[in-house]
C-alpha cells in the first residue's frame, strides 16, 4: 500500500488513513498529523479487527482499512478506494511504454506526493500567472481584474508563493467566476499534475471535459500521463533517466528553482531499491 505510518508521521498518506478512519465512523481530524489522538484511534481499530495493537499502520492495517472503507457507500467526503492506482497499473504502464517502474513512481511521488485525490477531490494546484496568460489568450485584459483577485491573478511566476498554501479548489472556483475555461486551463491536476491548458493536445474539446475525465480516478490520470509523455517527446528522457532533460520538458525552464531533477533522481534511487 503506502508504507509504514506511526506517531510523528505527517503528510498526505496520513490524511488518506485519517479519511478512511473517519469514513468508518471515528471522530478524527484529517489534518495529516499522526499525533496521540490518531494513534489511539488506530489502536482501537486494530483491537476491533483482532490485529496487533501497536498503533503502527503497516500492510495488514492498510489492507483492512481499505477493505472496510470500500464497503461503505456513503460519506460526506468519500474515500473511493478504487480511485487509486494498484501495482498492476504501474506494471501495465511500464510494459506498454517500456519505462522502468521506479522511474514512473519517481514522477508520481515528486509531482503529487503519490496522491491524485485529496479529501474526496482531485488534487490541484492553481497558477495565477497562467490564468493571466489564459485570459490574454482569450482577448481579456487581466489588468482591470487584479484588484480583489491578487491571490489568483498575477503577471509573473514567483517563488515561494504563499497562495499555494491556500485551498486550491477555492482559488479555482473564484477564478471560474471570471472565466471558467481560462480558470480550468490554469491549474495542474492529479497524480502527475498536468496543466489544464494541455486539453487540446490531449484531443479534448474543452478544458472542462479534460478535467472531468481526470477527476474520475487515478487510472485516467495515468492514461493521460502516458499520452502527455508521447505528445511532448518525453518518453525517451524518462526511459534514459535523463532527469534534467525530462524535468525541463515536463516542468518548464524554471525546473531548477524547485530542484525537480534532483528530486526525481533521489526518488528513482529509492524506488529502485524496493
Amino acid at each position: 500500500m503506502t508504507g509504514l505510518l506511526k506517531k510523528g508521521s505527517r503528510g498526505e498518506f496520513v490524511i488518506l488513513m485519517q479519511e478512511m478512519l473517519k469514513k468508518l465512523g471515528y471522530e478524527i481530524a484529517t489534518d495529516g498529523i499522526f499525533g496521540r489522538g490518531t494513534e489511539k484511534i488506530v489502536m482501537d481499530f486494530q483491537q476491533k479487527y483482532n490485529l496487533k495493537i501497536d498503533g503502527l499502520v503497516g500492510s495488514k492495517t492498510w489492507i483492512l482499512l481499505a477493505d472496510e472503507a470500500s464497503k461503505i457507500k456513503k460519506a460526506a467526503n468519500p474515500v473511493v478506494v478504487n480511485q487509486f492506482l494498484s501495482e498492476s497499473d504501474f506494471k501495465a504502464f511500464s510494459k506498454k511504454f517500456q519505462i522502468d517502474i521506479a522511474a514512473i513512481k519517481a514522477v508520481h511521488e515528486v509531482e503529487s506526493n503519490g496522491r491524485g485525490f485529496l479529501n474526496g477531490k482531485i488534487k490541484i494546484l492553481f497558477e495565477g500567472h497562467i490564468f493571466w496568460r489564459e485570459l490574454n489568450n482569450r482577448g481579456i485584459d487581466p489588468n482591470p481584474l487584479v484588484k480583489g483577485n491578487e491571490d489568483i491573478l498575477y503577471k509573473k511566476y514567483f517563488s515561494p508563493n504563499p497562495f499555494y498554501k491556500k485551498d486550491q479548489h477555492q482559488r479555482l472556483e473564484k477564478a471560474k467566476t471570471i472565466h471558467e475555461e481560462a480558470a480550468l486551463s490554469s491549474a495542474s491536476y492529479g497524480l502527475f499534475q498536468i496543466m489544464g491548458f494541455h486539453y487540446k493536445s490531449m484531443k479534448y474539446k474543452t478544458a472542462k471535459e479534460f478535467v472531468e475525465f481526470l477527476s474520475v480516478n487515478e487510472a485516467n490520470q495515468l492514461l493521460i500521463f502516458g499520452q502527455f509523455l508521447d505528445v511532448n517527446n518525453l518518453l525517451k528522457p524518462l526511459r534514459n533517466k535523463s532527469w534534467a532533460t525530462f524535468a525541463r520538458g515536463y516542468n518548464g525552464s524554471a525546473y531548477k528553482t524547485n530542484r525537480y531533477d534532483t528530486k526525481l533522481a533521489r526518488a528513482f534511487k529509492k524506488y529502485s531499491k524496493i
